[in-house]
């Protein structure tokens, strides 16, 4: 359960990294109120899985799936370019990830 929770953190990290670049230093109501509450509930995920899984293991998972998802998101919308090195670097932070996981107990 607590990979599950953590999963989910780490995709809602992606989630309120993307609306903080949108809230344009929070001068937009609608994507600062998507980065607050995705925010919370991140951090609060975040907290429960470090309760069961080690808090290195936990933080670097929860990082890695917001970053590779915040960059694919950038990409698939236009506010970043693609290349196959950008490609290849956010392949090797997904497989660090699953490593972490089959390596934790």
């Amino acid at each position: 359960m607590a990979w599950l929770i953590l999963t989910l953190s780490g995709v809602l990290e992606a989630v309120w990294a993307s609306a903080l670049s949108r809230s344009q230093g929070f001068t937009r109501l609608v994507p600062s109120l998507i980065f607050v509450v995705a925010m919370v509930f991140s951090m609060a995920g975040l907290a429960f899985a470090m309760r069961d899984l080690p808090p290195g293991t936990s933080y670097t998972v929860w990082v890695g799936i917001g970053a590779v998802l915040t960059v694919a998101y950038a990409i698939v919308t236009g506010a970043e370019s693609a290349s196959l090195i950008k490609i290849l670097l956010m392949l090797g932070i997904v497989a660090c990830v699953i490593g972490l996981k089959l390596i934790t107990h």
